[in-house]
């Protein structure tokens, strides 16, 4: 199984980032997690230019969507909302055939942060993303300063994800059963 891990942070020592890199220490072997690293060398978006050959790094982001089983985001809110690169990585999507029932895992690095989530989750639904609930977590970092071996190695935060990442395995799994 493959899953496409998206940072909505362009920042170097991210929070979402390194939850996401923590992620990728905990999966299971039989899981992997890529971490997609081109968020800030999408063009903004431009309708005119979402044709049949979009820009370069707008086709590489669908095709990575195409050969991956499920996506997890986790993007910062930036005066209660979404990150303005992961906003546009998702307009970019919206037309795209690759994306319609795709599941989605959400993962919130504040607890404060309450607004992009409810944003973020109401432009996948009118995206049809299916966003998996029992794989979407907070896990409050805000302002603990952790790379990902420390939250891959905190007692809590290990449960967290690794019960997250079994809930979106199992989702993924019974939704490609069904699907057969």
């Amino acid at each position: 199984m493959r899953l496409l891990a998206i940072s909505g942070s362009l920042r170097d020592k991210s929070s979402n980032t390194s939850a996401l890199q923590a992620a990728v220490i905990l999966a299971p072997p039989e899981v992997e997690i890529v971490l997609y690293t081109d968020l800030g060398k999408l063009p903004h978006f431009n309708s005119d230019l979402d044709t049949d050959r979009p820009p370069e790094y707008v086709s590489a982001l669908r095709q990575k969507i195409v050969c991956s089983d499920g996506l997890m985001i986790c993007s910062p809110e930036y005066a209660h909302g979404i990150a303005g690169a992961m906003k546009n990585a998702l307009d970019w999507l919206v037309s795209s055939v690759e994306f319609p029932q795709k599941p989605v895992a959400l993962i919130n690095t504040s607890q404060r942060a309450a607004h992009s989530e409810a944003q973020l989750r109401e432009i996948l639904k009118t995206m049809s993303a299916r966003v998996i609930d029992e794989a979407s977590i907070t896990l409050p970092l805000l302002g603990k300063n952790m790379d990902a071996a420390s939250i891959a190695a905190h007692p809590d935060f290990c449960v967290q994800l690794q019960s997250a990442l079994a809930n979106f395995i199992a989702a993924i799994r019974a939704r490609a059963t069904t699907d057969k």
